[in-house]
């Protein structure tokens, strides 16, 4: 994989990282219908995509798999992120019921739970807008790139 892949074949590597930002914005405006769906579109698409060229292009191989690692990771950080809000809340309710809380301060809480989950999630919308750019750009260009807190789970 030292010289340069065929304009092809970065193509389809590029592919595979753009797929699941483009699956990401369909998940998206799909909630915005009012359709509260969660598939892992984001990881579908570069699958697809990897499977069907990974054999024609070690280039392919490693930029789908690279794409595949990030989208499995940042899924599993947005699960945990989607659980301890969950926790956070009960916790919060929890804790009103006994001790008999004011309406005022369940409010306050639960106003910081949601700009808490609001700034983690607008982070990483923004982080993975700028990441998932930046190595569709290093694929097309030949140049090896890797994701930052990825967990390889292919490898």
């Amino acid at each position: 994989m030292r010289e340069k892949p065929k304009q092809q074949m970065r193509i389809w590597a590029m592919c595979c990282h753009l797929s699941a930002l483009c699956a990401w914005m369909l998940l998206f405006f799909l909630v915005f219908l009012g359709i509260p769906l969660y598939l892992p579109l984001n990881i579908f698409f570069p699958l697809i995509i990897w499977r069907l060229n990974k054999s024609k292009s070690p280039w392919v191989d490693f930029q789908g798999k690279e794409s595949l690692n990030f989208q499995i990771s940042l899924t599993v950080y947005i699960l945990i992120i989607i659980l301890l809000s969950l926790l956070m809340l009960l916790t919060i309710c929890g804790i009103s019921i006994t001790t008999n809380s004011t309406g005022q301060e369940i409010k306050a809480l639960l106003d910081i739970l949601l700009f808490l989950w609001f700034a983690i999630t607008s982070f990483m919308i923004l982080l993975q807008i700028f990441l998932v750019t930046f190595a569709a750009v290093k694929a097309y260009n030949g140049e090896h790139y890797r994701y930052p807190w990825t967990v390889r789970f292919l490898r």
